[in-house]
């Protein structure tokens, strides 16, 4: 009898969009790259770590999905990140509206993409 191989080489998340274009601008100046795009999936990297972008838009799942972010430094992200928001008018609802705080786990803060998806940035502490 032989031993499966059952190793998995991957997961990526289905990301939800509104407005698939404001979407996909919005994680661009985010630093995000589209490294695939097709009329209704974007395949989105940042970091060598991967989501699809889909053309497809439901209001309480997206405002029930969440991304989290596990950074370095999230005081340079939050940096980052609040210039995007000023040198950049996103369409729809993205939003970026928290201080960097302590859930305990790390400090975090958190931005909304244009659909309403939560994206939590994190930094865990050091041991």
């Amino acid at each position: 009898m032989t031993t499966p191989n059952l190793t998995v080489t991957d997961i990526k998340s289905f990301i939800g969009s509104r407005d698939f274009n404001a979407s996909r601008d919005f994680y661009v100046a985010l630093g995000w790259q589209v490294i695939y795009d097709s009329d209704d999936l974007r395949v989105m990297e940042l970091g060598n770590h991967r989501f699809y972008l889909q053309r497809y838009y439901d209001r309480q799942w997206c405002n029930n999905t969440m991304l989290h972010v596990a950074v370095e430094c999230v005081e340079d992200w939050f940096a980052f990140v609040k210039n995007a928001f000023t040198t950049n008018n996103f369409a729809g609802g993205a939003r970026h509206d928290s201080e960097i705080g302590d859930e305990g786990y790390a400090q975090t803060f958190h931005v909304w993409d244009p659909a309403g998806v939560l994206i939590h940035f994190a930094q865990f502490p050091t041991e």
